[in-house]
């Protein structure tokens, strides 16, 4: 099994893809950066020594919050198009080149290839996010004028990325098990389309939440339960600007952050359908003909 994990690495490195990805990743962070940086330049204050009025305060919070929350958003997009396009060719891939059949010739059952895989896949997409997440928070607090310092803690950092690395776990899980019945080019439209639609569940959750209205909440709720992707994200958010039970959340981070925070049972809901949606495609690869 390890050794199918070792050989994923150095495919998915090796790739193309992977290439285009890194280069599109120190562009995007190249530009953040400079938005940053103009951003810190452009905002207006009251001139050094003297304090900001509430007003200003505001105003800045809202800005750094977005800022910050924008970066970690594109961020996130940028990563869950990387874990559906490795995963949804893991296995199609190899079955439609012919390839599998020299690996099952082998003394490795199915079960193994299937886990090889997946663990392969999970180590360098974990890799990539973390460093991705604090790439982002430290040209934020690093390039960013004094008032766009937001505080961060060690403990909020730390809890935010532990959530945020769920999203690749759960992603190629999902793409593994559409990958062992489907074609590459179906799963990955399948695996974009249910990304998206679960985005879309997030922000109908967060407008319910503005107007009160449950019903639209209940919607979100239930896109979150399908696929529990956004509400990782949400989380991930809410463990970062700290907006569990804060009026001024919205006010704080706007479209970015959560009012509707989702729970703790939630994640861990999230990590256990990444488990059992990974079990799932161990049963159907095994029970596959090739």
């Amino acid at each position: 099994m390890w050794a199918i994990s070792k050989l994923t690495l150095r495919e998915i490195i090796s790739k193309r893809i992977f290439l285009i990805t890194i280069i599109m990743t120190v562009v995007f962070l190249a530009l953040y950066g400079t938005a940053i940086y103009f951003a810190g330049k452009e905002m207006p204050n009251e001139g050094p020594g003297a304090e900001a009025g509430p007003e200003i305060v505001l105003m800045q919070q809202f800005v750094s919050s977005q800022l910050l929350g924008a970066g970690l958003y594109f961020s996130s997009f940028i990563a869950a198009l990387l874990a559906i396009l490795s995963s949804v060719s893991a296995i199609s891939g190899e079955v439609a080149s012919h390839q599998i059949d020299t690996w099952l010739m082998r003394p490795i059952s199915r079960t193994q290839f299937v886990l090889g895989k997946f663990f392969g896949l999970t180590v360098l997409m974990v890799l990539y996010v973390a460093a991705l997440f604090f790439s982002i928070v430290l040209i934020h607090q690093g390039i960013g004028a004094e008032w766009m310092m937001l505080d961060l803690g060690v403990a909020q950092l730390i809890k935010a990325v532990s959530v945020f690395v769920l999203q690749p776990f759960v992603l190629i899980a999902f793409g593994l098990l559409l990958s062992t019945r489907m074609t590459t080019l179906n799963a990955g439209i399948v695996s974009i389309v249910l990304y998206g639609a679960a985005f879309i569940g997030g922000f109908i959750e967060q407008f319910g939440a503005i107007l009160e209205k449950a019903t639209l909440i209940n919607l979100g709720i239930v896109m979150s339960l399908v696929y529990p992707i956004d509400s990782i994200y949400r989380k991930m958010t809410d463990l970062l600007f700290n907006t569990s039970d804060n009026p001024l959340a919205f006010a704080q981070g706007g479209m970015f952050t959560s009012i509707s925070a989702p729970s703790n049972a939630l994640v861990w809901y999230a990590a256990l359908y990444g488990i059992a949606v990974l079990g799932f495609a161990v049963y159907s690869f095994r029970k596959r003909d090739v």
